[in-house]
């Protein structure tokens, strides 16, 4: 419509005008507070991770039959892993393997040094052997990925 001013598109439009301000303002926010939230759940997520890591390794502080856990000169030949010990590297490993899928969904704050851990962990005698036994029974993609631990220098 030639001749016709701003002022009165503005007044033939106006609640045009404010409906897509309004839609544009309300996604913004909900963009915003929906990135707070992911980051406070991740945060909240890594916490729960922190406190199941710190219950299983207080069992091995508790439990001095756990002690050659982490011996790197533990023979397994001469003195066999026991059950405890199996079931402690286990319950280790499941809470690896917790975490390695809760960061590759991106659940939690990414944990650096978790590759080192793993490659330390797996290197004693001990979860070295427990873990040749309960690999086949994991998710391939943890293997891979425990094993590209193990294997990194």
């Amino acid at each position: 419509m030639p001749g016709m001013g701003i002022g009165n598109w503005l007044a033939n439009n106006s609640f045009n005008l404010l409906s897509a301000v309004g839609i544009i303002g309300s996604l913004w926010f909900t963009a915003i507070s929906l990135r707070s939230e992911t980051k406070t759940r991740r945060i909240a997520n890594l916490l729960t991770i922190t406190a199941n890591h710190r219950e299983v390794w207080k069992t091995f502080v508790d439990n001095k039959d756990l002690a050659r856990v982490l011996d790197p000169s533990a023979d397994t030949v001469k003195q066999p892993v026991t059950d405890a010990e199996r079931m402690f590297v286990t319950f280790v490993t499941f809470q690896m393997s917790s975490t390695f899928y809760a960061m590759n969904d991106r659940l939690v704050v990414q944990v650096e040094g978790l590759r080192r851990d793993i490659a330390k962990f797996f290197s004693k005698p001990i979860p070295g052997e427990v873990w040749g036994k309960i690999k086949a029974l994991q998710n391939d993609d943890f293997v891979a990925f425990v094993e590209a631990c193990r294997n990194r220098k």
